[in-house]
C-alpha cells in the first residue's frame, strides 16, 4: 500500500511540475531552453568569426598559397599533396643551355666537379635528382689541363683488354700525350651517377682538343666558375 502511494504522489508530482513548466531537478524545461539558445547564438558568432578570419588570411596570404584557406574540389589522400615535379617541357634537349670552358692550366678536380654540377642540374632551383635538368658543357683546350702536386708521374690510369695479362697502367703524363680528352671525360664520368640517367648526362660533355669547337650555333655561354682555387697557381 505504501509503495502505490509513494508510486502515485510522484506521478503527481512529475505531472503538476510539468504543467508548471518547473522540473524536480536543477534545471527546470525553460532554463534550458534558454541555455540552448545562448549556445546556439555563441555557436553561430563564433563560426562568424572563423570566416572572417579565413576571408582575411586569404587577403593577406600570397597568390601561391591561397590554395590552402580555399575549399578544394578534389578528395582523396592527394588533395594536400601540392610536391612540384618538372614536366617534359621542363627538361627538353633542344632548350637546354650550353656552357664552353677553356682548360688551360686549370685543376683537373676543381673543373671536373664544376662541369659535373651545371651537367647534373644542381645549380638550378627546381633541380630534381631523377630527372635531366642540366646544361651541355663543352671544354676545350683538354690538353693543356693541370694537376697539383706530383700527380702528374703518380696519378695512374688503368684499363683492362679482357684477357689475361690484359691490364695496361698509364701515368697522367702518357694518356694527356696519347688522349688528352680522356682525362677529363675520366673524371667527370666519377661524378655522375651509376646509371641509365648518368649515361644519359654523360652525353652532354664534348671535350675537344685546342681552341675550336663544331658547337658555334649553339651560342654557348661562358661557365660559371666559383672556385678561386680551379686556376693553377704560378
Amino acid at each position: 500500500m505504501a509503495m502505490a502511494y509513494a508510486t502515485s504522489s510522484s506521478s503527481i508530482i512529475f505531472s503538476s511540475s510539468l504543467n508548471n513548466n518547473k522540473s524536480p531537478f536543477l534545471f527546470g524545461p525553460s532554463t534550458m531552453a534558454a541555455k540552448n539558445t545562448a549556445g546556439a547564438r555563441t555557436n553561430r558568432s563564433f563560426q562568424i568569426r572563423c570566416e572572417d578570419q579565413k576571408v582575411q588570411q586569404r587577403a593577406f596570404a600570397p597568390v601561391e598559397q591561397r590554395w590552402m584557406f580555399t575549399d578544394s574540389d578534389f578528395t582523396g589522400p592527394d588533395v594536400w599533396n601540392k610536391t612540384w615535379y618538372p614536366k617534359a617541357e621542363d627538361h627538353v634537349n633542344t632548350a637546354k643551355t650550353w656552357y664552353v670552358v677553356d682548360a688551360t692550366d686549370k685543376i683537373l678536380g676543381r673543373l671536373a666537379s664544376t662541369i659535373a654540377i651545371h651537367i647534373r642540374g644542381k645549380n638550378l632551383p627546381t633541380y630534381t635528382p631523377s630527372v635531366d635538368m642540366g646544361a651541355f658543357v663543352i671544354v676545350v683546350n683538354a690538353e693543356k689541363v693541370a694537376v697539383s702536386g706530383k700527380k702528374r708521374t703518380q696519378k695512374l690510369y688503368r684499363r683492362h683488354s679482357g684477357r689475361p695479362g690484359g691490364m695496361t697502367v698509364e701515368t697522367f703524363d702518357q694518356l694527356q700525350q696519347r688522349i688528352p680528352e680522356r682525362i677529363i671525360e675520366h673524371a667527370v664520368r666519377g661524378m655522375l651517377p651509376k646509371g641509365r640517367l648518368g649515361r644519359d648526362l654523360f652525353t652532354h660533355l664534348k671535350v675537344y682538343v685546342g681552341p675550336d669547337h663544331p658547337h658555334q650555333a649553339q651560342q654557348p655561354m661562358d661557365l660559371p666558375i666559383r672556385d678561386k682555387r680551379i686556376q693553377r697557381q704560378t
